[in-house]
């Protein structure tokens, strides 16, 4: 003889069978970030969980932690300001200010009780070796700088940051979109392209080697620092007005960091030899932010400049 089961009974077991399986997708998704060993320019370090309380002094730790969806507690300010890249602000809004990229001020790193220091690749040892005291301190075991190390950069602190996995697909999503660009300007002949920073003490033609530069070689650029930029070095030694035709391109990027940078551009615009340049006569000079295009690294300041490439060639905006 069989027993009936109330339809109650056969409801409250579907229910519960339901929340354990909501309880396990859950738990599987909340599972702890393990530990990991990265190796630094000083040594390894083992981090343990996900960090909480991030504190970044290197501008490209600042964007890889917003890309990563992390909001640090402090940062340095950008080369040319008093805060965080223009780029930025907006993401990391009242954001502390703990020093500039080449000055740190420790008693300021300590007041926000940091679980995680991220710094640059050119943090001195003798800094190191005080920071590291304060919390596990993260130095890109960088050899040599070149268009893409950016790109390990950004792996490396996203690792530390136990958020590799959405780096690593903001990384192929730039990929994708500098191809589509490039396909667009390739179309255009692979026309030549230089950048410049624009000093009070006048121009600078930053190298082939930097992270826009190579931004723009991605896009379908002929990138060239026409020999003025000596190995290593970022950027060239300031040029007179009348050496701008050695910076003479197909295009020409020019950037400013700041108010002072700004007032020396427009006055450079009035001279003949300003005037003489190929980019100027062809309406192919294109004002950039300095911070962004010559101080910034990572993931979101790439797409902002892939953006901005896109525009002024016609391909399009990004998504």
């Amino acid at each position: 003889m069989s027993t009936r089961i109330p339809f109650s009974t056969i409801r409250l077991s579907r229910l519960v069978s339901a929340g354990a399986v909501s309880l396990l997708l859950a738990m599987v998704s909340a599972s702890p970030v393990l530990a990991r060993t990265l190796d630094t320019a000083y040594g390894e370090v083992e981090i343990e969980g996900e960090p909480q309380r991030v504190v970044t002094l290197y501008e490209g730790a600042l964007d890889v932690s917003v890309a990563a969806g992390i909001t640090p507690l402090a940062a340095v300010a950008t080369r040319g300001g008093e805060g965080v890249a223009s780029y930025l602000e907006s993401d990391v809004p009242g954001i502390a200010i703990v020093g500039t990229a080449r000055e740190t001020n420790l008693e300021a790193v300590v007041a926000q009780s940091p679980d995680l220091i991220l710094a640059s690749p050119q943090l001195p040892q003798e800094q190191y070796a005080i920071l590291s005291r304060i919390a596990p301190t993260l130095v890109p075991l960088t050899e040599e700088t070149t268009a893409e190390s950016w790109k390990d950069e950004a792996r490396f602190f996203a690792k530390g940051l136990g958020k590799a996995s959405q780096i690593e697909q903001r990384l192929e999503e730039l990929e994708r979109r500098a191809e589509a660009i490039a396909e667009h300007v390739s179309a255009q002949g692979s026309p030549g392209a230089s950048l410049v920073r624009w000093m009070p003490q006048g121009p600078l033609v930053m190298s082939e080697q930097l992270f826009s530069t190579g931004l723009l070689a991605a896009a379908g650029f002929e990138v060239t620092d026409a020999g003025l930029v000596k190995g290593g070095r970022p950027h060239s030694d300031p040029l007179s007005l009348e050496n701008l035709a050695r910076i003479d391109n197909d295009w020409l990027f020019l950037a400013t960091l700041n108010e002072e940078g700004e007032a020396a551009l427009e006055s450079a615009r009035t001279s003949p030899a300003f005037s003489r340049l190929s980019a100027v006569e062809n309406d192919r000079v294109v004002p950039v932010n300095g911070q962004l295009w010559t101080s910034a690294t990572g993931p979101l300041a790439a797409s902002a400049i892939l953006d901005r490439i896109a525009e002024v060639t016609g391909a399009g905006t990004g998504d």
